[in-house]
């Protein structure tokens, strides 16, 4: 299989919440690659590390402001950083939030904050990018999770969210592949990041999960960068609506 085929040369991608932990990591991956990319966060000057990173690869970079839970900011916003890029061939729904709490105590405006941010916020982006894509043979990558496919204790909003979040790559795949628009997602495994650093400051929950993980090991930020480049490149053009664990095997072993 020849290397080009992984080569995003030319392509321009946007990356949802790329200020830090995966989305940035994918946003360099895509950058490593050959595409120049815009890259989103609530707070502009957060970008900045990734924005210098990214240039410094020789890429493009394009920071944008971006709160996903406001639907007229993710057209206006995804609409700036189409512009700003010239085009659109790869959109990564990256931004997210969880948020730990006993079914029992959870209260309407969380469970309206986690499903606007990784639901809805996904869904208003993936329509603003694919209305922009003019007939290129475009790609959605969306950040699912393991709770997309089993249930998690305490995360019951994260968990309706990203199992929502995987329905809704499958429809958009079927509903835009004749568009020549790809909807794939990453689940990905469990990975230290801002977001999931309070669980691994607990070491008994670091050796139970450790215990489900084939592979013995957490998830390295680096181990992403494959899969996010496959599902953007033409190494996948035939692949859509599917979603890719990189999880260490753990939904294998279950």
């Amino acid at each position: 299989m020849s290397v080009s085929l992984f080569d995003l040369t030319g392509r321009k991608a946007v990356v949802t919440g790329a200020s830090r932990g995966i989305g940035r990591e994918i946003a360099l991956a895509l950058a490593q690659a050959g595409a120049d990319v815009a890259i989103t966060a609530r707070d502009l000057a957060a970008l900045a590390d990734t924005e210098d990173a990214i240039r410094a690869l020789g890429r493009k970079a394009v920071p944008v402001e971006l709160d996903v839970t406001d639907v007229a900011l993710c057209r206006t916003a995804i609409a700036e950083a189409v512009a700003g890029l010239g085009g659109v061939d790869i959109l990564v729904n990256n931004a997210g939030i969880e948020q730990i709490c006993p079914s029992l105590d959870v209260e309407e405006e969380l469970w309206d904050r986690i499903l606007d941010t990784n639901l809805k916020g996904a869904f208003f982006c993936a329509q603003a990018a694919a209305r922009l894509m003019d007939g290129r043979a475009g790609a959605i990558i969306n950040l699912c999770s393991l709770t997309s496919e089993v249930g998690v204790p305490t995360a019951v909003p994260y968990g309706s969210s990203k199992s929502g979040l995987l329905g809704m790559t499958r429809a958009l795949a079927a509903e835009w592949a004749p568009l020549g628009i790809r909807v794939n997602a990453i689940a990905p495994g469990y990975f230290r990041t801002a977001m999931t650093d309070v669980f691994y400051e607990n070491e008994g929950w670091q050796g139970a999960m450790l215990g489900k993980i084939p592979m013995q090991r957490f998830g390295d930020l680096k181990d992403l960068r494959g899969a996010a480049v496959f599902l953007a490149s033409d190494a996948s053009g035939y692949i859509t609506g599917h979603c890719l664990p990189v999880d260490g095997g753990f939904l294998a072993s279950i």
